[in-house]
C-alpha cells in the first residue's frame, strides 16, 4: 500500500490534500486487503485512486468596470461504478486540481455510504464570488456553464453547491444550463423550491451531522441536551448544524469565518442565529458584526501565527468543525483534549489533519469522519433527484424523516463494519471500509473499464 502512496506523490507532488485523503483511506483498509487478496490482484487501489476524467477549461467574463477577467475551471469525475458522478462545485481562490481531486475522492465514499446509486466527483474554479455584484456573479456563472454543460446530465454528472456556491450561484448556473441544453432536467441539485428543488436540501448536511452525533452519543448513554458545542464556520453546514443543535437543547457557543470567531458563553439562541443567517446569506458581511449587535458575544480575530486556533481554546463537550479542510491540527487537538471534549463530528470535508485524528482516537474520543457525518447533504440531493424524476415535491417532514433514517443507517453501518474488522467503535475505519468494499465490488463486477 505504501507503494501506491509513493506513486501518487511522485506523479503529482503538489496535491497535498489529495495525498492526505488517500493516505487516510489506505491506512484503514489493510484488514480488507488481507481478507480479500483478489482485490490487490485486480489493482483496485491503482484504479480507485485515479480519476476517470479531469476536465480543465478557461472561464472568461467581463466585470462591472468592463474589464475582461480570466479564471480556470475544473471538473473531476472520480468514479462512477455505482452511479452517475455527484459532488459539489466550489468557487474559491484556493481551488486547484489537487483540492478538487481530494473532494471528489472523499465524495466517492461518502456517496457509497448513503447506499444511493451515486458515484463521486467535484468541480469548481478559483473565482471568488465574495464582494462581487449579482450581475458579475451571473456573468461568471454563465461563462462557467458554457463549458461545464457539455459534461452534465441526470444520468452522467449532477453537481451541487459547495463553498462559494449557494442559492444565488445555483440559480444562475441552472438558468444557463437550461438555456444551453434546451432541457429542464435535474442535472444540478440545490435548486430553488419553485423550480425543482427539495425542502430540507439546505438544512440537510448540517442536520444530518447532528443526527449522526446524537447516534454516537447514544452508544455511551448520553444525549445532546445541555452539551456545550463549538461550531466553526458560518456557511450553510455550520449554520444548520448550530440550528439543529439548539433545537435539540444543546448550547452552541461559537461560529466563525476566515476573519475570526465569535464566542457566546450564554449560548446562541434563535434570534442571534437568525441575525448571523441574514448577515452571511443576504448582507454577505463578516462574523464580527454579530459581536457588535449583541453585547454578550465576544469576537476574536484569526491569528495565523498562533499554533492553536483561538476558537479551539474554549471549553466544550462536543466539537463540530464545519468550515474547511485541515482547520484542526495537532496542537488544536491537544487543546481540545485538555478541555475534556467528548466528541468530534466533522461537518466539513476533512477538517481534521491526520495527526489530530490520531490524537482523538488515541484518547478514545468519539470521532466521526466527514464522509459519514456530513453525508446528509448528498443524501437529500439524491432525494431531490428522485423528486425531479417523479415530478413530485415531498413535504419537509417526509424529507427530514428520510434524512434521519439514512443517517442512522450510515451510523450503524460504520459501527458494525468497524467491529467486523477488529476495530470496534472506530467510525473512521468503519466508514472507510464499508464504502471501499461497496465501490470496489461494483468496479470488479463491471470489468476493467
Amino acid at each position: 500500500m505504501t507503494d501506491i502512496l509513493k506513486q501518487i506523490i511522485s506523479r503529482d507532488p503538489w496535491e497535498r490534500e489529495y495525498h492526505q485523503a488517500v493516505r487516510e483511506m489506505v491506512d484503514s483498509i489493510g484488514p480488507v486487503l488481507a481478507r480479500q487478496p483478489h482485490y490487490a490482484a485486480a489493482a483496485v487501489l491503482e484504479r480507485i485512486t485515479e480519476p476517470e476524467r479531469i476536465v480543465t477549461f478557461r472561464v472568461p467574463w467581463v466585470d462591472d468596470r468592463g474589464k475582461v477577467c480570466i479564471h480556470r475551471g475544473y471538473l473531476v469525475e472520480m468514479n462512477s461504478a455505482i452511479g452517475p458522478f455527484k459532488g459539489g462545485l466550489r468557487f474559491h481562490p484556493s481551488v486547484n486540481q489537487g483540492i478538487l481531486k481530494f473532494l471528489a475522492f472523499e465524495q466517492v465514499f461518502k456517496n457509497a455510504l448513503t447506499t444511493l446509486p451515486l458515484g463521486g466527483g467535484a468541480g469548481g474554479t478559483d473565482f471568488e464570488p465574495k464582494g462581487r455584484s449579482d450581475e458579475e456573479v451571473m456573468r461568471f456563472c454563465q461563462s462557467f456553464m458554457r463549458e461545464l454543460y457539455r459534461h452534465l446530465g441526470p444520468h452522467t454528472d449532477i453537481p451541487g453547491g459547495d463553498i462559494g456556491v449557494g442559492a444565488r450561484e445555483i440559480g444562475f448556473l441552472f438558468g444557463a444550463l437550461r438555456k444551453l441544453d434546451n432541457q429542464f432536467t435535474g442535472a444540478l441539485t440545490g435548486k430553488g423550491l419553485q423550480w425543482g428543488g427539495s425542502l430540507f436540501r439546505a438544512e440537510a448536511a448540517g442536520y444530518g451531522c447532528v443526527y449522526f452525533a446524537a447516534e454516537m452519543l447514544m452508544t455511551r448513554g448520553m444525549g445532546l441536551a445541555d452539551q456545550v458545542c463549538l461550531v466553526s464556520g458560518s456557511g450553510n453546514v455550520a449554520l444548520h448544524t448550530a440550528e439543529k443543535l439548539i433545537a435539540l437543547g444543546a448550547k452552541v457557543v461559537s461560529l466563525s469565518d476566515s476573519s475570526g470567531h465569535i464566542y457566546d458563553p450564554e449560548g446562541l439562541d434563535a434570534e442571534k442565529l437568525q441575525f448571523v443567517k441574514v448577515l452571511k446569506n443576504i448582507r454577505r458581511g463578516r462574523i464580527r458584526e454579530a459581536a457588535d449587535r449583541f453585547p454578550g458575544i465576544s469576537y476574536t480575530a484569526a491569528d495565523a501565527d498562533s499554533e492553536v486556533n483561538p476558537l479551539w481554546r474554549h471549553r466544550a463537550d462536543c466539537v463540530f468543525p464545519c468550515a474547511t479542510q485541515n482547520e484542526i491540527g495537532e496542537q488544536d487537538a491537544y487543546s481540545l483534549i485538555n478541555n475534556n471534549i467528548k466528541l468530534v463530528c466533522e461537518g466539513a470535508n476533512m477538517p481534521c489533519t491526520s495527526e489530530a485524528i490520531d490524537i482523538f482516537l488515541g484518547k478514545n474520543i468519539l470521532f466521526a469522519p466527514g464522509k459519514a457525518a456530513n453525508a446528509g447533504g448528498v443524501a437529500v440531493s439524491g432525494l431531490e433527484m428522485v423528486q425531479n424524476s417523479m415530478r413530485l415535491s415531498w413535504l419537509g417532514s417526509e424529507v427530514d424523516e428520510r434524512l434521519r433514517i439514512i443517517m442512522r443507517a450510515i451510523h450503524n453501518r460504520c459501527l458494525e463494519t468497524a467491529a467486523a474488522y477488529g476495530t470496534p467503535g472506530n467510525y473512521l475505519n468503519g466508514a472507510n471500509i464499508a464504502a471501499f468494499v461497496r465501490v470496489v465490488d461494483a468496479m470488479l463486477d463491471q470489468g476493467v473499464v
